[in-house]
């Protein structure tokens, strides 16, 4: 690393102390020490010179760091959980893989030794290029629309994956939904009778037919999405990748399509809808899965409603939902 520049140290959504996480976590003293082993690993493994590492973000027990090359910038992504890595390098396959294929990912770069993944100094890091743009803004229906169709063709590229048993092996498969909504309803002490009634009996009355279940990305949202114009250039992070119901995770993804870092609150009916059309139009829903949507969307908002205040409105936008459902 050739500038002597102290990265800019930052948490991705916690009111932390960088710094003090950065040591307590990692293992730092301070940023130049952060960014001198960052510049040595990716030398050492990736045989990557490393010119300055200009910001180190901190999320949980995971760091992010850009750094500016001869070639470009780079961001390196690294852990310190050990039980985290197994799942990590898995994902960073699937990664690679679907770049491979045309899909809007930032896949990892190999290292010299070809591994995706690399465990060292107690870490796992990978590499990526930088891909620039902006987060998804919910407030353009193209952009909207397109990341819904985005979704529509990440599912159909996920369904024939050939590794696909490595993630099963990670968690269990889902459970029959119905039994997963009315396990839920028993807890949901803070939503109102009326509707967890309400939602009961929408799912007794909804279609007993098998829904598909496959492998999904499951943190399809504004925080993971980078657009460039009107087209979504990336969909990011896929460590919550797992096997589910497809039309589940459309209806989250249409739930948290607005959620970012600090902002969890939901997004407006009709940006629902865009989203949910520009997926219909690459993939049209079967009767079964139509039918099992808007009941779906309910009980993701729903399960987003706090106990006590709610100062972003989902209760509300739950009873909005409700209300044009049974209309």
């Amino acid at each position: 690393m050739t500038e002597p520049q102290a990265p800019v140290l930052e948490m991705l959504w916690e009111a932390h102390d960088p710094g003090q996480a950065l040591g307590g976590r990692f293992g730092f003293g301070d940023g130049p020490a952060a960014g001198r082993w960052v510049a040595a690993t990716l030398a050492e493994c990736w045989g990557v010179r490393v010119d300055s590492c200009e910001r180190i973000v901190m999320s949980g027990h995971n760091a992010l760091a850009w750094v500016r090359t001869r070639s470009g910038r780079l961001l390196a992504k690294w852990s310190v959980v050990p039980e985290r890595f197994p799942r990590l390098s898995v994902m960073a396959r699937l990664t690679y893989w679907l770049d491979g294929r045309g899909l809007p990912v930032s896949a990892p770069v190999p290292a010299l030794d070809g591994r995706l993944q690399v465990e060292v100094d107690g870490t796992s890091m990978c590499l990526q290029r930088e891909i620039a743009g902006e987060l998804l803004d919910t407030a353009d229906p193209v952009q909207v629309r397109a990341a819904g169709a985005v979704l529509a063709r990440l599912q159909d590229a996920l369904a024939a994956y050939p590794d696909a048993d490595r993630v099963a092996a990670l968690a269990g498969p889902p459970g029959p939904l119905t039994a997963r909504i009315t396990n839920w309803l028993a807890g949901a002490e803070h939503v109102p009778a009326t509707v967890r009634d309400t939602l009961h009996r929408l799912v007794a009355d909804a279609p007993s037919d098998p829904l598909p279940t496959q492998l999904g990305h499951h943190d399809f949202r504004s925080a993971n999405l980078v657009c460039v114009g009107t087209d979504v250039a990336a969909v990011l992070d896929f460590e919550e990748a797992r096997f589910d119901h497809r039309i589940v995770e459309l209806a989250r993804s249409a739930v948290l399509l607005g959620t970012r870092y600090h902002d969890w609150g939901p997004v407006p009916p009709e940006v629902r809808a865009d989203f949910i059309a520009g997926y219909r139009s690459v993939r049209p829903l079967p009767p079964a899965e139509a039918a099992w949507l808007d009941i779906l969307v309910l009980w993701q908002t729903l399960a987003l409603v706090p106990p006590g205040d709610d100062p972003t409105g989902w209760g509300p936008s739950a009873l909005t939902h409700l209300s044009q459902l049974i209309a």
